[in-house]
Parts: structure tokens; sequence; C-alpha cells
């Protein structure tokens, strides 16, 4: 499979379907195209680019493949910790908070902070704006209903991150399902949302976007972060992922360290708003 095979497929796809993968990392590009071709009893590029502008399923299919839908309940317990440690004690000095949580998957970290929100007391003046271009994974995010498979690891989690109930109390079982309480989900609202071609959506406070920004190449890093910098009020806060950062993009120098290991950040106010820093 050449790079031209590979960069060819993906201008069909953006061509067609207005999704825009060509600036995510081959590798994982790669890896998943072959996965698709394997399922599918496919020899070449050539075969499968063919059926994905003919076949609309087809397309989904492999648009399922290419996206990032894995996730998971107070993923990094760390880091959740130092949320509660260190960003809590910020927000609770808005009135209101926006919160925004790019590239959601299925909900499963949305509703982790929803929870965390709850439990400070900070859930009935935040709204969480929970976005993805994968619209199947957003159905299911609102759906909030999640295998059961999971949920010990889930509430390890919790319990680590400095949890302060059950998280048992925070769903229903039913069927070998858990689904998420109806009071966690009032204040989150689910969007579809492409980091890679759409713009500014909302003024926040908090944006998580975590273990998303490893799968996109150094321009479409800065791309995104100029994104998330334009959306965070002064002094906003920016969570990444584990083995993301900021050293190596054009805003290293606009944010502050507020936990450097768990990869939490805070804006610096601009020149105009210093007294207020």
């Amino acid at each position: 499979m050449s790079e031209f095979e590979i960069s060819s497929l993906l201008q069909a796809i953006y061509q067609k379907y207005g999704y825009d993968f060509r600036q995510y990392s081959e590798a994982h590009i790669r890896r998943r195209i072959m996965n698709r071709m394997s399922m599918s009893g496919l020899k070449d590029v050539s075969q499968i680019q063919s059926m994905v502008l003919k076949d609309e399923t087809i397309a989904s299919q492999l648009l399922q493949d290419l996206s990032i839908t894995v996730t998971e309940m107070f993923r990094d317990s760390g880091f959740y910790k130092s949320l509660r440690d260190y960003v809590i004690p910020i927000l609770k000095t808005y009135p209101f908070i926006k919160i925004w949580h790019a590239g959601c998957a299925t909900g499963e970290e949305a509703y982790s902070m929803a929870i965390i929100m709850q439990e400070e007391g900070l859930y009935d003046r935040t709204t969480i704006y929970a976005t993805d271009f994968n619209q199947q994974a957003l159905n299911k995010a609102k759906e909030g209903i999640f295998s059961n498979k999971m949920i010990k690891e889930y509430t390890i989690n919790y319990q680590l991150s400095g949890g302060k109930e059950s998280l048992s109390s925070y769903y229903t079982s039913n069927y070998g399902n858990v689904i998420m309480n109806q009071s966690l989900k009032k204040n989150i609202v689910w969007a579809n949302h492409n980091l890679v071609t759409d713009s500014v959506f909302a003024e926040v406070h908090l944006i998580l976007c975590r273990n998303v920004l490893i799968y996109f190449e150094k321009d479409l890093q800065n791309k995104v972060q100029k994104l998330f910098y334009n959306s965070l009020i002064n002094g906003g806060v920016l969570c990444l992922g584990s083995k993301e950062g900021l050293r190596f993009t054009d805003f290293y120098e606009e944010y502050k360290d507020v936990d450097k290991k768990q990869k939490i950040f805070k804006k610096k106010y601009q020149l105009a708003n210093a007294l207020e820093g």
C-alpha cells in the first residue's frame, strides 16, 4: 500500500463526503485501512476506493474505522484526581461554567465530568458541550447506555480519582447494560463538530481533548491548538492526553502548567487583562 494510494483514497473521501483525514497520522490511517480491507476480503486500495465512492454503507464503515472512539469513564484516574484538586477550584470562581469535550466519542468521559461537577456542587451552573464528527458515536453517547462489562474497571477508576459517592448511584443496571441517570444528561449538549474542518462555536472555561491529537500530523495539531486557544477564555484550562503536549506547537508559550505530568495547562492572560491574572 503506497503513500499515493492512501492519499488518493483520502482525497476521494474528502471530495465525496467532506470528511478530511488527509492530515491524520499515516500509521493510524494505514492500520485502519488494512483492517477494513482484511475484513472486506479486498486485496488493494483501489478496490476499497471504488466501493467507498459507490456504496455509502461501505463508506460509513470506513469512516467508523478511521474515527477515534477509544474511551472509558474516568480514564487515567490520576488526571481526574488532579482535575478535582487544581481545576475545580478555578471553575468555582465563575458564576456560570462552560466545558468543551472535544472528540467525545461515545461519551464516557463527558459523563465522568458531569459526575465530578455534580459532586462538587457545580453542575447546576455548568454546560458541557460534548462534540464529535462521528454521528454513530454521538448517538450512543446521548443514549448513555453502556455494557456493564467495563463497570468494575470504571468503578476502580472513579474511586482512585477521588470519587465522593458510589459510582453505582449514577446509573441503573438493566439486561447487561448500565443506563446513566437522567440527572447527568440534563446539562450535556451533544453536537456534531469536526476539529479538522469546523471553527470556534463557543467561548469556554475548560477544554478536554485527550488522546485525539496523537492521531494528527504536526500541522493539523497546530491548527486544532489554534482553535482551542481561540475558544478558551483568558485563564481558561486546556487538558490533553498523557502522550500529548504543547511543547512542539506554536502555542507553547501561551500557557502555563497547572499539572505538567497530567497535561493540564492554563491559558495566560493577554496583556490587556494582565491585572486580572
